[in-house]
């Protein structure tokens, strides 16, 4: 049974206060709270196990290399992948698609190929492309949403033409919770031999995950959405696609021989892992992971569905209130704005002074916002802690924003 209230008693930051009110936290899109376990995991790590990791013979460079590599099989079990040599670490999902960029499609771009996104996109999956547009000439074709939201997958594979290079698709979209279908996608892109990069930044967080089910060539996440720390993250990549790629950074670990003259490389993944990585940091995503697998995604997609449903019903008496994407099997995210006057940043301090925290702005997705003729939104975005109760405190804030700003 998917006890929410244990489930928050985990969370040490769900006890404080916020200007006098007990804290509801509604940004999880930005970044998600973290469990006590992977705050002890980091502390003790920190205190009783740190050393630098592949580099030492001494008990402590041991110890935090295994602890270290042990999470690269539990981000492969986590994304059903067969292999934990699979998995490159990077600092997050932004890191992990500019390698795609930098150390797969640079390579091999010319002037007039193209990649297929679509306009769901956070800026993450948008601006490595736009550095092979300005520096190689290669040509983005974008697929719009529908009206609810949603993205139709035939539409996107109607998109790939003879100079399509790769498709650069999300899982999910950070602004309005609209779920892509991406194994529909993969499998189409699959038989014209285009390749596919999902960001699991949001879908990942939602629901489980299974990369072979899936059929992409690049499924990339980041921790801090996890429940995980910032600063960590990984990308699965298939192997066929891993062969072909060239390092991205130089320097320690990637490397097999240096000397004057010449270098040789690291196998994958380590040629793509330059430098001392974020020890603690990837130790605290994996102990994320395994908290979420032992809480079991299918679950957490439950409740996050349960939220969803229950919201959906509170927010149809509000007629006042805009919503933008209503595809029924919508994640839990909620972009808002309000008749009147009410600027998205108006609600969002409204909410704050009653101890809500949401998100106003462009959510890293500007030209999402231009296709919707919005300059901002209120976004509300929950997760595996928040509650029933939890959405009515957002109700009764934004009426009374509604009587202020109306």
């Amino acid at each position: 049974m998917y006890d929410v209230a244990r489930i928050r008693a985990d969370f040490p930051i769900l006890g404080r206060e916020v200007n006098g009110k007990p804290l509801v936290y509604l940004d999880n899109g930005a970044s998600a709270q973290k469990p006590r376990v992977v705050i002890d995991a980091m502390t003790r790590a920190f205190e009783h196990e740190y050393a630098n990791v592949h580099r030492g013979l001494h008990y402590l460079s041991n110890l935090a290399t295994d602890k270290y590599e042990a999470v690269r099989g539990i981000v492969a079990r986590f994304l059903g992948a067969p292999d934990p040599d699979q998995i490159v670490f990077t600092s997050g999902a932004t890191e992990a698609i500019n390698l795609v960029s930098y150390a797969w499609a640079a390579p091999r771009f010319q002037p007039g190929d193209e990649i297929v996104l679509s306009v769901l996109e956070h800026h993450a999956n948008i601006v490595p492309w736009h550095f092979l547009r300005e520096r190689q000439g290669a040509v983005l074709k974008w697929v719009e949403p529908e009206a609810d939201g949603s993205l139709d997958p035939q539409k996107l594979i109607a998109a790939i033409g003879p100079r399509t290079r790769l498709v650069a698709v999300t899982q999910m979209s950070n602004v309005t919770g609209a779920r892509v279908d991406v194994a529909a996608i993969c499998g189409q892109a699959r038989q014209l031999g285009v390749p596919v990069l999902v960001d699991g930044s949001q879908g990942a967080v939602h629901g489980p995950v299974s990369v072979a089910d899936i059929g992409c060539d690049f499924f990339a996440i980041t921790g801090h959405k996890l429940y995980g720390p910032s600063g960590s993250g990984a990308i699965w990549i298939a192997p066929e696609r891993m062969a072909e790629m060239r390092p991205f950074l130089g320097g320690g670990d990637m490397i097999r021989e240096v000397t004057r003259d010449c270098v040789s490389y690291n196998d994958p993944p380590m040629k793509f892992e330059a430098g001392t990585p974020g020890i603690v940091q990837q130790i605290g995503m994996g102990v994320a992971l395994e908290y979420l697998m032992a809480l079991g995604m299918d679950n957490v997609a439950a409740h996050e569905a349960d939220l969803r449903d229950y919201a959906n019903h509170r927010f149809s008496g509000l007629n006042w209130l805009n919503i933008q994407g209503t595809s029924p099997d919508k994640g839990a995210i909620y972009s808002l704005t309000l008749d009147g006057a009410a600027h998205a940043h108006d609600i969002s301090t409204v909410l704050d002074k009653k101890g809500i925290a949401v998100r106003a702005g462009t959510h890293c997705a500007m030209p999402l916002m231009t296709h919707l003729g919005l300059t901002a939104t209120c976004r509300a975005s929950f997760g595996l802690y928040n509650t029933r109760e939890e959405v009515d405190k957002l109700i009764e804030a934004l009426e009374l924003c509604h009587e202020l700003f109306a």
